[in-house]
């Protein structure tokens, strides 16, 4: 017997070339419906068994599906009572307890997640203010280096800080408890956001294991913030949030289908999170949709005045906010710099021809696209002025300065702390060579560790690389875009990343296609300081005109073994 309340559909098709039989009196249908992934096949009904099956039928067509829900439909579910944060809540638990094993993409689920969703449903009954709009009842992951004042961890990925107490919550995590949104967990992460050594795998902590691309779990997850986007992509929490020095929000972004907005630096306050550079890193979100993305950076924008950039980005705060933006018409009239030396070289040659064909996308959009009428004005072939040694990380300068900058940082991080074992970057060094079984000192070592711990401030050399790193930029990217009055630049993958990085520039990457493996890539928008609202306009707009996401099929042995065995 399958009771209204139980029914839980998942796929039904109907034919009906029905006949009715006057002396049987029986009506002849055809009918497949797929519940609990059974199939039944039914030739025959009574009108009562028919009425029945109707009644069945309405009660599927009314289901909400959570998988590839957007923060706007979920919200509209709540409103409509279809879904509350509980269930939504609990139905990430089981993704996570599902898919986890295999994708390691969620260090660990916030044992007080489902009483925050009591809560936001709560406040949702009694119509408190703010409880039906934006994040409010929506779990979000933090990446493993922001932290929370409550019973998780916050390590880096790394057993050095398990147990650690911090102060207080991260200047961010306010603004989403503020905001309503549940802390749903902390999320996998290249250990020390990748900066512990020159060997560790992308998406490796020993505390985490080795995070893997939903959609093809041998190719590489990227960035640092890969647990964030694995996590999202997979439809193992509803939006995340991670963190960027330089790739470590763009690139996962763009090897894992999802959405990735790279904020200017100082818009959203490092307060409380464990940085690798105040003047270069920058907290941003990796969601499914740009309209789920700006949901985020709208909720987490603000003066912190425990982050004093904060302070002087502020001003790039629009009134009104960023979901001002979210117009399908966002490619429209803008300039947009196409610089294909040296990042088409890096790509694949599915992803150099679905290049291609998105740059006559944003020229002219597809006439069928009734909400895009006009196009971009593309100025192609364009050059970033040394933009080689840009790109080199020991040329640049950018190493010479992160050096330094992360032994600073890092120190000042720990020695705030409450409680915890190590109090300076030597205390963590000492404590890999003490345990270097569970760090994995062997397979990797901490080269970059010892490097920084080998400076003493910023001194000239430092002084000297961020002199040249500033050069680099004036007559780079800023001349670039203000010569030839541009909105954005645009380049395939992700490649461009340093280009924004050591600028402490904005950029935001979409998804754009998969190549012959099922591998996703993206494509980038870049651009000056507090030009957000211009890339989310594009973004938005390049996003409605190619609908390319698709959430991953999960089709390798390794995930389907995992799925037979949990069905048991």
């Amino acid at each position: 017997m399958i009771t209204a309340r139980r029914f839980i559909p998942f796929r039904f098709t109907v034919h009906i070339p029905c006949s009715y039989q006057e002396p049987k009196g029986m009506y002849k249908l055809r009918l497949s419906v797929a519940i609990f992934h059974h199939d039944l096949d039914m030739a025959a009904f009574t009108p009562l068994n028919f009425s029945l099956i109707i009644v069945l039928l309405v009660i599927a067509s009314n289901a909400f599906s959570i998988k590839e829900a957007s923060i706007d439909d979920l919200q509209l579910a709540f409103k409509q009572n279809k879904l509350t944060s509980r269930k939504l809540v609990k139905f990430y638990i089981k993704e996570v307890d599902r898919l986890n094993p295999v994708l390691k993409g969620v260090l660990e689920v916030n044992p007080d997640a489902l009483l925050q969703a009591n809560q936001a449903d709560y406040e949702r009954r009694i119509k408190a203010p703010g409880s039906s709009v934006g994040l409010h009842g929506i779990p979000i992951l933090l990446k493993d280096l922001i932290a929370t004042k409550d019973k998780m961890n916050n390590t880096a990925g790394s057993f050095a800080l398990l147990g650690s107490v911090v102060p207080r919550d991260a200047g961010v995590v306010m603004k989403l408890r503020k905001a309503g949104a549940i802390i749903f967990g902390k999320a996998s992460m290249t250990e020390w956001a990748a900066f512990r050594s020159l060997t560790l795998p992308n998406g490796f902590s020993p505390r985490g294991g080795q995070g893997k691309k939903p959609y093809n779990l041998s190719a590489h997850p990227w960035g640092s913030s890969s647990g964030s986007a694995i996590s999202v992509a997979a439809n193992m929490v509803a939006v995340s949030l991670g963190t960027e020095t330089d790739g470590s929000v763009l690139c996962p972004s763009n090897a894992n289908s999802v959405v990735g907005i790279k904020p200017t630096v100082g818009l959203t306050s490092r307060a409380g999170v464990i940085t690798i550079s105040p003047r270069q890193d920058t907290i941003g979100p990796l969601c499914r949709t740009v309209s789920d993305a700006v949901h985020v950076l709208d909720a987490i924008v603000v003066v912190d005045s425990n982050d004093n950039e904060t302070k002087a980005a502020s001003k790039y705060i629009p009134c009104g906010g960023y979901k001002q933006y979210l117009k399908p018409n966002g490619v429209k009239g803008k300039r947009l710099g196409i610089v294909r030396n040296p990042f088409l070289s890096f790509v694949s040659e599915p992803e150099s021809q679905a290049f291609e064909n998105h740059l006559q996308t944003l020229r002219k959009p597809n006439k069928l696209q009734e909400l895009i009428q006009e196009g971009a004005v593309l100025l192609d072939n364009l050059e970033i002025a040394n933009i080689s040694t840009i790109l080199n990380f020991a040329a640049s300068g950018e190493a010479t300065a992160l050096l330094a900058e992360f032994k600073i940082s890092l120190n000042a991080y720990l020695k705030e702390l409450v409680s915890s074992q190590v109090r300076t970057l030597a205390d963590i060094i000492a404590f890999n060579q003490q345990f270097a079984d569970l760090e994995y000192l062997s397979e990797y070592g901490q080269d970059i560790f010892l490097g920084a711990q080998a400076t003493d401030g910023i001194g000239n050399a430092e002084n000297a690389a961020l002199s040249n790193l500033a050069e680099l930029t004036r007559n780079g990217f800023q001349k670039l875009m203000k010569d030839n009055k541009l909105d954005a630049l645009v380049t395939p993958g992700s490649f461009v990343s340093p280009v924004l990085a050591i600028g402490g520039f904005p950029g935001i990457n979409v998804p754009s296609g998969y190549d012959n493996m099922g591998v996703p890539f993206g494509i980038s928008f870049g651009g000056l300081k507090g030009t957000e609202p211009k890339l989310i306009h594009i973004a938005f707009g390049f996003e409605q005109a190619t609908k390319i996401r698709k959430p991953p099929t999960f089709k390798s042995k390794e995930i389907n073994n995992i799925l037979e065995t949990n069905k048991l």
